[in-house]
């Protein structure tokens, strides 16, 4: 009798052991991160506020903070849901049109899982936007301030989409239904969904090729002009200290309701980044927008409308793991004189400097 219950024994907690085994971790993660710089415009822009083009990191003279927030993330084998609040300096330029609550809302989606045997998602909610290599997240882009080509394209999304990853992670496809362009809540007086799609393919480790487009009309139906609006990028990571990252912005949108003729913008960057070790690297980038009708980026009367020139030289060194200091000096240069200063006098020039600690848990 001893020994059988001994072996009885022996098999329970073999058993256990398996089942515990089997259990998966925690499916809910908590994080946050922040964001908190200094920024000397050296045209001394009135109010301390950058020009209207720049969403990020747009305050002068004074210690901000651009992004903090606090995210929830709960993810199993066919559900997942993430909810993060934010505030800062970014949040009150980009979301400024959002009403209410709506206001500090960085992310809130959730999706489910739709086929056992493939990686296949339907998620709705509030997004990151599907266009750009760069997000709001600071550390996660190469360089301390967006470029012109990420902060005039969508931040962040709201609308429904489908999403499919290959087996081999080489492939991601997505189709979206989305309420506008960077809207949560629809234009008053709009009813038409707009669209977009994003293909990302990363044949190795080193290349990653992205497609993504927007179509849609962001107005009330009254005054319907559509918009047709395509970002294609490539990052190429040549060797573990040097990386290469091409992008190419194109739009169209129609001059008038019903209208067979368009007004285009587009905007070309290219960044490089040397990493001569673990902690400290270099990027440098270059950029340039042309919206000639004042589409996305208005230059009021000036000729030509809006033709700028960029360049921008950025030093990170990670202090921790989890914190990064980093220091920029950027200049814009316009085709004509579009920059104010604070005696309400235009420049060709904009130089920045700034400086910042970013810090993630």
């Amino acid at each position: 009798m001893n020994r059988i219950v001994l072996l009885a024994s022996a098999l329970l907690g073999v058993t256990g052991t398996l089942i515990a085994q089997e259990q998966p971790s925690n499916p809910l993660t908590i994080s946050g991160y922040a964001e908190a710089y200094y920024l000397h415009d050296f045209n001394n822009p009135l109010n301390n506020t950058r020009p209207g083009f720049v969403y990020s990191h747009n305050r002068n003279n004074e210690v901000s903070v651009n992004l903090a927030f606090i995210k929830a993330a709960y993810n199993t084998q066919n559900v997942r849901a993430n909810l993060a609040l934010a505030a800062g300096s970014y949040m009150n330029a980009n979301y400024a049109a959002e009403p209410g609550v709506l206001k500090n809302i960085y992310e809130a989606n959730a999706g489910v899982k739709v086929s056992q045997k493939h990686n296949l998602w339907i998620d709705a909610g509030i997004f990151s936007s599907h266009l750009g290599f760069e997000s709001a997240v600071g550390k996660d882009n190469w360089t301390l301030t967006r470029s012109l080509f990420a902060d005039n394209s969508p931040y962040y999304e709201a609308g429904a989409k489908i999403s499919y990853t290959s087996p081999s992670g080489q492939w991601f496809l997505s189709g979206l239904v989305l309420n506008g362009w960077q809207r949560i809540q629809r234009v008053d007086g709009n009813t038409t969904p707009a669209f977009g799609h994003q293909i990302v393919y990363k044949p190795n480790d080193k290349l990653t090729l992205n497609s993504s487009s927007f179509i849609g009309n962001d107005k009330a139906d009254s005054v319907r002009q559509m918009r047709y609006f395509h970002n294609l990028y490539a990052i190429y990571q040549i060797s573990a200290k040097f990386g290469l990252t091409a992008g190419f912005d194109i739009g169209m949108e129609q001059t008038e309701k019903g209208s067979s003729d368009y007004n285009t913008w587009y905007t070309p960057v290219l960044l490089a980044k040397y990493a001569p070790t673990a902690r400290f690297s270099l990027t440098a980038r270059g950029e340039y927008y042309r919206d000639e009708h004042g589409v996305i980026i208005s230059a009021g009367d000036t000729p030509g409308g809006f033709d700028t020139f960029g360049y921008s030289l950025n030093a990170d060194y990670a202090i921790f793991g989890n914190v990064v200091w980093r220091t920029e000096f950027r200049n814009l240069q316009g085709r004509e004189a579009t920059f104010a200063n604070r005696s309400g006098n235009l420049l060709i020039n904009s130089p920045t400097i700034a400086t910042a600690i970013a810090v993630s848990f």
